[in-house]
């Protein structure tokens, strides 16, 4: 097959996956993805070796274009919103894409590319809470492990309303980041999670 075609049919694959997974989540079949990209079914097997790899292919891109928006993020004058933002992407992204929070649970930080791009986006989150942390709009034990975790929590704790009311996510976001004010802050009964928990937890 000409370079050209096989660029061309990879990238059909990785935007209809993209979209089946979006919209029916991880229990999608290999099938029903090859016939939204109009190729055969052993397509996708000349271009991923399961689909565990096209999936893990899809959640890495997911990642770096949020650690990418968190960059472009960094250059707010307004650190508080800047952070607020970067959650409101994050959760955004997980309420339009049934797939994102289901591969964030299930996806292996043993799964090198997983790992690399969970660890851009780590280290995006820190750079912008720690200038929301000098800057005094968040206490000062909020980490970046922290507000990576809290991304999931908007979606998950309107899922249950999420068909009536599918923004509804966005007031228990607010309600999160009016939490992490300096205001009324009590001291934390454990630590915040570290690299080396991430991992721990991947290996289990």
């Amino acid at each position: 097959m000409p370079r050209a075609d096989a660029a061309r049919n990879r990238s059909l694959l990785i935007d209809a996956a993209s979209a089946e997974l979006s919209e029916h989540g991880l229990d999608v079949s290999i099938a029903r993805i090859a016939a939204r990209a109009g190729v055969a079914k052993g397509t996708v097997f000349n271009h991923f070796s399961s689909k565990e790899e096209l999936v893990s292919a899809i959640f890495c891109d997911q990642l770096d274009t949020l650690a990418a928006t968190g960059e472009i993020l960094l250059g707010q004058t307004d650190p508080g919103s800047a952070l607020l933002q970067f959650m409101t992407a994050g959760a955004e992204l997980q309420a339009n894409d049934r797939a994102f929070c289901e591969a964030a649970t299930a996806a292996s930080r043993a799964h090198p590319a997983i790992r690399a791009a969970s660890d851009r986006l780590a280290q995006v989150a820190e750079a912008l809470t720690a200038r929301a942390r000098q800057a005094g709009v968040v206490r000062a034990d909020v980490t970046g492990h922290d507000i990576v975790l809290l991304l999931n929590a908007p979606t998950r704790i309107a899922a249950p309303l999420a068909a009536a009311r599918s923004d509804l996510w966005r007031r228990y976001l607010r309600l999160i980041f009016d939490g992490l004010r300096p205001e009324a802050a009590h001291e934390l009964p454990v630590a915040a999670p570290t690299n080396e928990d991430f991992t721990t937890a991947a290996t289990r």
